[in-house]
Formats: C-alpha cells, structure tokens, sequence
C-alpha cells in the first residue's frame, strides 16, 4: 500500500483559541497547560489515504480507528469557514452508504486535497 497523504490536525483550525492561551499563560501557566492539552488532543487523531483504503485513528490511550475502502465512499464533504478558509484548515466527512458520515476529521490542514485524492482514486 502507497501512502497518499497522512495528516494530524492542526492547531491554526481555531486561531482565536490559539491567542487566548497565549493570553493566559501569564495566569498562573493556565494557557501552557490548555496549549499542551491541545497539542495532545491533535496529535491523537490522524488521517491516513493510501491507495486503497482511508484510515482514521483517535485517541491516546485507548484507540478507536476506523478504516474505509475507497471504491465504497459515496460522498466526500470539506466544510470551511471563513477563517478556516484564510488558515487553510477545515473539516472532512466521509460518506458511504448511510445518512451519517462514517468519518469526521476536524481540523486537518488543506481539506480538499483529501478530497482531490479520494475522487482521484475511485
């Protein structure tokens, strides 16, 4: 299997967050701590796209990975905000066959290439 892309998410997705711990961290090292908790929390979850399957894992501890087939995905969705939109972050949603999205990744930096990957690979 050939890796296409692999990407953790990133902390740019939510640059108002960002400037608030680094606002806080005067106070009593509270914005080191909120900065380091996400830090963990991003470097938990990853998205990987090989040639044939798309993978999604979460979790530090305990893991919960979910794993596609490409040629099953029936809907590939990358909503952006604004902001999201000027840092290049957003959020990728992977249909199958159901109403529900089988994966969400939030925050992973330039989204529609995932996209682009996955309808090229179909």
């Amino acid at each position: 299997m050939k890796e296409l892309y692999s990407a953790h998410p990133v902390m740019k997705d939510n640059p108002f967050g960002f400037l608030l711990a680094i606002i806080l961290i005067p106070a009593f090292g509270l914005g080191i701590i909120i900065l380091l908790i996400w830090h963990l929390n991003n470097k938990s979850s990853k998205l990987m796209i090989t040639d044939s399957d798309v993978l999604f894992e979460k979790g530090l501890l305990s893991k919960e990975r979910s794993e596609l087939n490409i040629k099953s995905i029936r809907t590939v969705r990358v909503r952006q905000s604004f902001m999201n939109r000027i840092f290049g972050t957003g959020t990728v949603e992977l249909y199958t066959a159901g109403d529900n999205p089988e994966i969400v990744a939030k925050g992973l930096p330039d989204p529609n290439t995932v996209r682009d990957i996955i309808k090229a690979n179909d």
